[in-house]
């Protein structure tokens, strides 16, 4: 999956010391509800379980082939919002260096048309801590639209105290 500036692959061990220097940043993780990674072994760790699944990519450059950001898609079983049997929600981040500049909106669009045209998902949603609007404004540019719920999410660093704002993509 690509665009012009981006695309989407599968994570590998060599991506490690790319994921530590952005993962690390104190300013990203939290928004997404992971901790800061502390180390590149411990980035490489990450590569090896959280996003070796099918269901997760590496946001990639291609002007230089680093990735700078994650992309993926969480099933009923492991979303963190309630959906039905033949739903998903998905999540996304990218670097600090590279927000706002419609990296993430690029890379939602890619997923979205893999998530209704490849896996045939009746419905997609996506969440973002209400102290994260700019998530939520890459979520509207790409046809999401607020549902007035909100949940907490407790298995997100900080999902004990912050709520998450719920929405629901528009399909015409």
């Amino acid at each position: 999956m690509q665009t012009e500036r981006i695309l989407l692959r599968r994570w590998r061990e060599e991506d490690a010391p790319a994921l530590f220097r952005y993962a690390s940043d104190p300013d990203v993780g939290p928004r997404a509800g992971w901790p800061p990674h502390k180390s590149v072994e411990e980035s490489l760790h990450i590569i090896r379980t959280v996003f070796n699944n099918p269901e997760t990519w590496a946001i990639v450059l291609k002007e230089t082939g680093e990735p700078i950001g994650a992309m993926g898609y969480f099933i009923k079983t492991t979303s963190n919002i309630a959906i039905g049997d033949n739903d998903c929600e998905v999540g996304y981040w990218v670097a600090k260096l590279y927000w706002n500049q419609g990296i993430c909106t690029e890379a939602l669009n890619l997923m979205i048309d893999y998530c209704l045209n490849v896996k045939h998902y009746d419905n997609i949603w996506a969440d973002h801590f209400i102290g994260n609007p700019a998530s939520g404004r890459v979520m509207q540019k790409c046809g999401f639209v607020d549902t007035g719920l909100v949940n907490r999410c407790s298995q997100l660093l900080g999902g004990d105290k912050d709520m998450v704002k719920i929405y629901k993509l528009e399909l015409i």
